[in-house]
């Protein structure tokens, strides 16, 4: 609802006033004295004829000017990047958090490259051409994989003459593999012996240094190792 100010007392006064009603019943209480004084009533005096307040002007309230529309300025054109921008900023994103992934995922599953190591020359047949005639008496086993002081492995087996015969300066070349190993495959590791004799059905332990590319714990376990073994010596 609106209202207006009166200038005199400042009051909020309703719009169905003209005048402020205060200040109007402040005057009208102010001027019946002042009319007394001036015009006493004498004693047998007719009464004169009865005179009123002037009221006061009406007070017109001053006029608002309406308020400007409001203006607001048009976005620019250039505020943000353009879309294709954004575009190939989202797929360089979305490439690099995929190939993030791929290589956690590639590592985590011993994807890793292999170190560089020196070649090791390993004989990749698992049978001579030209067995010697001493190959099926003479075995190779309880093979174990130790690593030196010197973090070299070595080989540790027993060979066994199941003939008859007295056998001197044997040696001979073992390849060894896993149970698993395809026929393809390389050897795991290979050692040669030598030993100065081995009388009849007699067995000798042996120590022979392990050519191979593998660590010592990356080697098949005694359990699931197969040897192939070739007789070099005596022919």
């Amino acid at each position: 609802m609106f209202t207006w100010i009166c200038p005199q007392c400042g009051r909020e006064v309703p719009p169905s006033y003209e005048a402020c009603p205060d200040c109007a019943a402040k005057e009208r209480s102010g001027a019946q004295p002042a009319q007394t004084a001036a015009h006493p009533d004498t004693e047998g005096a007719p009464p004169g004829p009865e005179r009123t307040a002037p009221e006061p002007p009406a007070y017109t309230p001053p006029a608002v000017a309406p308020l400007p529309p409001a203006q607001y300025a048009a976005p620019s054109a250039h505020a943000g990047l353009p879309t294709w921008l954004l575009t190939l900023l989202f797929a360089f994103a979305f490439l690099g958090v995929g190939a993030g992934v791929y290589f956690v995922v590639h590592y985590f599953r011993g994807g890793t490259p292999a170190a560089a190591t020196t070649p090791v020359e390993i004989v990749p047949a698992r049978t001579p051409a030209k067995p010697n005639p001493l190959q099926k008496y003479v075995e190779v086993s309880g093979i174990r994989f130790v690593e030196t002081p010197a973090h070299e492995t070595e080989a540790r087996f027993v060979v066994v003459n199941h003939s008859g015969a007295d056998i001197t300066d044997l040696a001979g070349t073992v390849n060894i593999w896993g149970r698993t190993a395809k026929a393809e495959e390389e050897a795991a590791g290979t050692f040669n012996f030598k030993l100065e004799s081995l009388k009849p059905y007699e067995s000798k332990d042996a120590v022979a240094p392990l050519t191979t590319k593998l660590k010592a714990y990356e080697l098949p376990d005694w359990q699931n190792v197969t040897t192939a073994v070739q007789i070099t010596s005596p022919q």
